[in-house]
């Protein structure tokens, strides 16, 4: 890892080697030529930033090596904080970290997008924070901000995002770490999401990778029958990389997470990059591999809804160890980076489809300031409250989400409250007019 501290006038910079990630066709490497395949952790332990906490990463970092993970996911980080601590920590045990940019009040909403300098700001300003870290594998723009048909219609503010993200970072003379969306597993809605976040013949404008929240393989399943055979077909000929961004259906229990061997194994590893298991700390919704200790009061000074939220990590048995030996035995070597010359073109942007699909076609992308404008209203601004998540979703360490995924998971009484959109954009101190507005068939 890459690490600069500044101490007064003082300036320290030292050097922990650890090869980069960086995405190429399919398919993701390191920087040293080698496939890389994600065994990662959903890992927020507050809602503010569990990156923040250097004792308690080191305490943490050092069990996720023993379980075999080299990446973890944080869904909310605040960029003014000290994170050198908790990514040295990380990147000595060889893990990664998968970042969400988007915050409590500027992420993009489902059923009012819009794409705003505050919230351009608020996605930099975590670039920013962490790109000198070279154990930061990629970013998300967004998560679980499509649920349903009628919520496509903020699937250009995602790509917008992305694409104004990768500017971004390229302007700034950063290395070119992935910029990605974590999406909701929605049947209806998953294959014209997919596509549409990858096609189009400019690259700029498409994601770096898509990743998908899924909790279809549950108890004793398999590849066939858990629907992954499914997922498996849409994502064999896809141009970008493709991995699960949460798995670990959590019923019955315990969880066995036999899905790990399909993943990484002979049915998907030619296609998938791997899985990032929900999740790290013990909580009410029951997907904690390890705990702090026992249950807490809720006014407890080191507790949120009765879970005590920092200490010596225990493991929980048996998933713990049953993620452990599934991971012990998958270890799928992949193709060099040299060797590997992608050949998969970019998917057709899917049309539009009644109900179900609402973008038609390859439409001009939001530019900055854009706001979704409805057929027949009289304003292009839009902002508002978001729902929040549903119940059928893990989230209470998923704060700052715009929706929810449609797995049986049960949402957490740490669930965080819905966000307010941001504030009007302003460019050189006037109010940018939104104009843009999503094509809707049949208009």
């Amino acid at each position: 890892m890459l690490k600069t501290a500044l101490f007064g006038l003082a300036a320290a910079t030292q050097a922990i080697a650890l090869a980069t990630i960086q995405a190429k066709g399919s398919k993701l490497f390191t920087s040293d030529g080698n496939q890389f395949y994600i065994k990662g952790i959903a890992y927020q332990l507050t809602e503010d930033d569990p990156l923040a906490q250097g004792d308690q990463c080191k305490l943490d970092a050092t069990l996720m090596k023993t379980l075999g993970a080299n990446s973890i996911r944080v869904y909310h980080v605040d960029p003014t904080a000290d994170h050198d601590a908790c990514m040295s920590a990380f990147s000595d045990a060889g893990i990664y970290a998968w970042i969400d940019v988007d915050t409590f009040s500027t992420y993009i909403l489902p059923d009012n997008p819009e794409w705003n300098e505050t919230m351009y700001d608020a996605y930099a300003s975590v670039i920013d924070a962490f790109h000198n870290y070279d154990n930061v594998a990629g970013f998300y723009v967004g998560n679980e901000v499509l649920t349903t048909g009628a919520s496509s219609i903020a699937a250009p503010y995602v790509k917008a995002a992305a694409r104004d993200m990768k500017a971004y970072r390229d302007s700034k003379g950063y290395r070119s770490i992935p910029v990605g969306y974590s999406a909701a597993d929605i049947a209806d809605l998953r294959p014209n999401l997919q596509n549409y976040l990858a096609c189009g013949s400019n690259s700029s404008e498409s994601l770096d990778f898509f990743a998908l929240n899924a909790y279809e393989w549950c108890g004793q399943s398999d590849f066939e029958t858990s629907g992954y055979t499914f997922l498996q077909q849409n994502a064999s000929d896809y141009n970008i990389p493709i991995y699960f961004s949460e798995t670990g259906c959590n019923t019955p229990k315990p969880r066995t997470f036999d899905d790990q061997a399909a993943i990484l194994g002979s049915d998907m590893a030619d296609s998938w990059s791997g899985a990032i298991i929900y999740e790290w700390i013990q909580e009410a919704n029951d997907y904690g591999l390890i705990s702090y200790g026992p249950s807490a009061a809720a006014t407890a000074t080191n507790a949120v809804g009765g879970y005590t939220r920092s200490g010596t990590p225990t493991p929980i048995s048996p998933d713990f160890d049953n993620l452990s030996n599934h991971w012990k035995t998958l270890t799928p070597s992949g193709v060099s980076m040299s060797a590997y010359n992608p050949s998969a073109s970019a998917p057709s942007c899917p049309a539009f489809t009644s109900g179900n699909w609402l973008v038609s076609g390859n439409v001009p992308l939001p530019t900055l300031g854009d706001a979704f404008k409805a057929s027949g209203s009289s304003s292009g601004s839009s902002s508002g409250t978001s729902s929040g998540t549903v119940s059928a979703s893990p989230s209470s360490s998923r704060a700052g989400t715009g929706g929810s995924s449609a797995s049986a998971a049960p949402s957490s009484t740490g669930e965080a409250a819905a966000a307010t959109s941001s504030a009007a954009a302003m460019r050189n101190g006037v109010p940018v007019i939104a104009q843009w507005a999503v094509w809707l068939g049949g208009r």
